[in-house]
């Protein structure tokens, strides 16, 4: 996968935030924040690089950029966070101004006819049977509202098991309660993830 493009603009987007909370919450000077920054960019560039190009049409490709980046950074952190610490680290630093207010846009859209169209393509793709790095989905919709996206294969499980830190995958799964919340318009709820062992992640989305 190239750097240019998508990537490149996760980077420009995120990597203030992500720097600024190594101080604020995993206790780092300002100093060594920027050297993890300065490495972590590098290390990122390599992870992309061992990746294929997504197809067009993959939905899923910015998420496993995140994952790539988040890995970048903890691969060049001088000590290994545990889960409960990373989790609060990359929720605080995906959720920009922006991304908060991306995920309001978002969840104005989440119940759409357009919206519910994207899924429904996504789980038709099943991107994953040509690219372990993306995600297999099934859609299911509710009777009483809302819908669930059920996965089976998942790019970040994946990814970071590549990278040695399975163990930390449930910090990147909790975002998606942190991203519904800020959408505003929807409650996420879940019973199994793949990361935890599960058979899937029913990741179902029901109408406030």
């Amino acid at each position: 996968m190239k750097y240019m493009g998508m990537p490149w603009g996760m980077w420009t987007l995120f990597a203030g935030s992500f720097q600024a909370q190594l101080t604020d919450v995993l206790g780092y000077n300002e100093q060594t924040a920027k050297a993890i920054t300065r490495r972590a960019k590098a290390k990122y560039k390599e992870i992309l690089s061992r990746l294929p190009e997504f197809e067009k049409g993959d939905r899923f490709k910015i998420s496993l950029v995140g994952c790539a980046m988040l890995g970048a950074f903890v691969l060049t952190m001088p000590e290994r966070p545990n889960v409960d610490r990373l989790t609060e680290y990359y929720a605080k630093a995906m959720m920009t101004k922006p991304m908060r207010w991306f995920c309001r846009k978002s969840g104005e859209k989440k119940f759409t006819s357009q919206s519910v169209a994207g899924l429904q393509a996504a789980a038709a793709l099943k991107a994953a049977d040509r690219n372990p790095y993306s995600w297999n989905m099934d859609f299911y919709e509710y009777p009483d509202g809302g819908y669930e996206a059920r996965f089976t294969k998942c790019g970040i499980c994946v990814l970071m098991r590549e990278l040695g830190l399975y163990d930390l995958t449930p910090a990147l799964c909790r975002l998606d309660y942190t991203m519904s919340e800020a959408g505003g318009t929807a409650d996420f709820t879940r019973q199994y993830t793949l990361a935890s062992g599960g058979p899937y992640c029913d990741c179902g989305y029901k109408k406030k």
